[in-house]
């Protein structure tokens, strides 16, 4: 019997270690796949306190390596399903485990344009992250490709830092906000392409054009130095759905305190119903979610 359980070892959940264990509480954390998350792709990390140059990959590693330092029980497992019993149960693909309290720490995965070279241009041109990435195109030329809010705010940004921004949305008009819209409109550098998708990545070793198909069958290639993509989110919450309260959008609905609708089940990071997701909120969530869970253990 553990006293915590953590189902993810990206940065929210890796930080809950770190806060569990010196709570000296029992921890294990399970991974399905790598540590570190989305941030690992990063190729370097401006925006966080303290650290102004980081490769993503060795922020991972050193909140990795904090966390086993102090402890934390670490296992490369799927998790399939979990069970609020007098414990939480908490089934992988090989093994059933028991804690008191559970944290929820599975991140969301961006959700891809599905072309064929896109993996291996993430960092080389394709980002999914303007605030994450966008000063490394200091007057460059951009496209963005979206037509909801995120996609609205990103080209907003970009056009502040690059010397020229597309946006490329496959329908006739925006879903995101009328004012962020308008705004945009505003802009003296941006070019609105409507009624297209990107069908096609051009690289050398870096991306240096898209081929942007309009609905009536047109193909056009514009060169650029990057693409944002912006369609979307897909949170890790699937297979909690049974049990913890999800919105639409398949977030888990929490507020602040990190707490789901079930005692003793928290949620951190990027599968959380909120407003901003960043490297500096998922620690964030990691820490109020541990404090919260050992506050529940205690009080028993």
């Amino acid at each position: 019997m553990y006293d915590i359980i953590i189902i993810g070892a990206g940065s929210a959940g890796l930080t809950a270690a770190i806060y569990a264990i010196r709570a000296s509480k029992k921890v294990l954390v399970l991974e399905a796949k790598s540590y570190g998350g989305q941030i690992v792709n990063t190729l370097d990390i401006e925006n966080y306190p303290v650290e102004p140059h980081i490769s993503g990959f060795d922020f991972a590693t050193k909140l990795y390596n904090q966390a086993k330092d102090l402890g934390a029980e670490i296992v490369f497992e799927k998790v399939v399903d979990i069970n609020n019993k007098d414990s939480k149960e908490v089934v992988t693909t090989k093994n059933t485990y028991s804690a008191k309290a559970l944290i929820i720490a599975t991140g969301s995965e961006n959700r891809k344009l599905g072309l064929s070279n896109e993996d291996e241009l993430v960092g080389k041109g394709i980002s999914y992250c303007a605030t994450c990435d966008g000063a490394f195109y200091k007057g460059k030329t951009v496209a963005v490709v979206g037509g909801g809010n995120t996609a609205l705010e990103d080209a907003l940004y970009l056009t502040d830092i690059a010397s020229k921004v597309y946006l490329i949305h496959r329908r006739d008009e925006f879903r995101g906000e009328e004012s962020t819209a308008n705004a945009l409109k505003s802009k003296s550098n941006i070019e609105f392409i409507y009624n297209s998708n990107v069908t096609k990545l051009v690289a050398d070793e870096r991306l240096n054009s898209i081929e942007v198909t309009n609905k009536d069958g047109s193909v056009k290639n514009i060169s650029v130095d990057g693409l944002f993509v912006a369609v979307g989110r897909i949170p890790e919450n699937q297979n909690f759905a049974k049990l913890i309260n999800l919105d639409e959008s398949g977030y888990v609905e929490a507020k602040e305190d990190c707490l789901t609708n079930v005692p003793g089940i928290f949620v951190a990071g990027d599968n959380r119903r909120k407003e901003v997701r960043q490297l500096v909120t998922a620690t964030s969530d990691g820490a109020i979610a541990a404090t919260n869970a050992v506050k529940y253990i205690n009080n028993l």
